[in-house]
């Protein structure tokens, strides 16, 4: 097969409908549109903000349409006494994290919790720490180390 063979299936692609074409295509005089009224003119018709002189939904309720922020960084959040799962003295990282599966992606910033307690000494690498967390795991002999956030 080559590229000058290939071509649709059969009767995948239709003809498009001519309207306003005669009498004899079916779809003449006043092609398909009826005879008057405001959706037969050419223009006619209601724009889709329209709703019959009801004020419409997004002038009545402009604080529902919301604001997205394209700079936002989502966390994954994981709390102190899910630390738990480590031995005493590992080094806890995104990819540590992930194979404990905790995390589902090692691309993910990941920010630690105060929830709970620790009671083993941890090295903890995280892209964020809430105060608490961090106390948590310096009052178990372990540290805490900020990654860069890489958007």
């Amino acid at each position: 097969m080559k590229l000058h063979d290939l071509q649709p299936m059969p009767g995948s692609n239709k003809n498009r409908k001519r309207v306003g074409r005669g009498y004899s295509s079916g779809h003449g005089k006043t092609a398909g549109r009826g005879v008057r009224g405001q959706n037969s003119r050419s223009g006619g018709g209601k724009g889709p903000y329209f709703e019959g002189g009801q004020l419409p939904l997004v002038r009545r309720l402009p604080f529902k349409r919301g604001f997205f922020n394209p700079f936002r960084i989502e966390y994954a959040p994981i709390n102190v006494e899910g630390l738990s799962i480590f031995e005493a003295g590992s080094e806890v990282t995104p990819a540590a994290l992930v194979a404990a599966g905790l995390l589902k992606s090692e691309r993910q910033p990941v920010v630690i919790l105060g929830n709970g307690e620790l009671d083993r000494p941890l090295t903890v690498r995280a892209h964020r720490f809430s105060k608490t967390a961090r106390s948590k795991i310096e009052a178990a002999g372990g540290k805490a180390e900020e990654l860069p956030v890489i958007a």
